[in-house]
């Protein structure tokens, strides 16, 4: 967006990026709604080149967008980058606003379109951009405990192999979607290991080990899978202690579903 420029349109992802300053920088969103927080950590993990969004923003609100798996994992690629930072703000601004250097955009929705009402005046921008900069300094930081994406990803495949982790993207995009099959992490995660015969242990060690769940989370997601009839278990004996459960798929729909089908057909399921 030229500094001085509105923009007018249905597509909150193109408002956001028009305000946005190209390359490094810093931006301080402030007040987000739930779709504007998501549009910005779309375009930034698909971007070579991205600033340094510093969001202030509700902790409800954060809450529910970060519960959503694929949006938390790729909010905390780019917290890992450094071009994120979450904070919680109490005080609002009113409605949401995109601050940079160059100029203070109040981004507002009306109906099914949306506007980005930008001002350039120098001595509004900085006065702007020094409110903000002290309140985020000062606000309290938002924990985001769900791992980055290509944590989840490069340690998937380091310890299960490729076809593990090709599974597990063709699942996670399926449900990347906002009228995607309703599944938690645990539980495509669960049903990805059944699809690929892996051990309850390993599937639920690895997934305390990279941070997506406590093993007990996972027993008790394996539980109502099986309860369900999605998985099932065949005990495997080792050498020492109590036999492993190797995770197996629990119905035909699901054993000749392909990967990106798996959540959908688990979902139907479920009912």
């Amino acid at each position: 967006m030229s500094s001085e420029t509105n923009v007018l349109g249905r597509d909150i992802g193109h408002v956001i990026e028009s305000g946005l300053p190209s390359g490094s920088g810093v931006a301080y969103l402030i007040d987000p709604t739930l779709q504007i927080l998501r549009a910005v950590i779309e375009i930034g993990v698909d971007a070579e080149t991205f600033p340094s969004v510093r969001v202030l923003a509700d902790r409800s609100l954060l809450k529910t967008v970060l519960d959503d798996f694929p949006v938390a994992s790729n909010a905390a690629e780019l917290v890992d980058r450094g071009a994120l930072d979450l904070r919680v703000v109490t005080a609002t601004a009113g409605n949401a606003l995109l601050v940079t250097d160059a100029s203070v955009v109040a981004i507002v929705a009306a109906g099914e379109q949306v506007a980005g009402l930008a001002t350039a005046d120098e001595s509004f921008v900085r006065e702007a951009n020094e409110t903000y900069r002290t309140r985020f300094e000062a606000a309290e930081p938002f924990s985001l405990r769900t791992p980055a994406l290509s944590t989840i990803r490069s340690s998937l495949e380091a310890e299960f192999g490729s076809a593990v982790r090709t599974d597990f993207d063709a699942v996670l995009a399926s449900i990347d979607t906002t009228d995607g099959p309703d599944l938690d992490e645990v539980a495509i995660s669960l049903l990805v290991a059944a699809r690929n015969d892996v051990l309850l242990y390993d599937i639920s060690k690895w997934g305390e080990d990279t941070g997506i769940a406590s093993k007990a989370t996972f027993s008790r997601t394996k539980t109502d899978l099986e309860d369900a009839g999605l998985i099932e278990t065949e005990k495997v004996p080792i050498d020492v202690g109590r036999p492993r459960l190797r995770l197996r798929l629990g119905d035909d729909r699901l054993e000749t579903a392909a990967p990106e089908r798996l959540a959908a057909v688990a979902a139907d399921l479920l009912g």
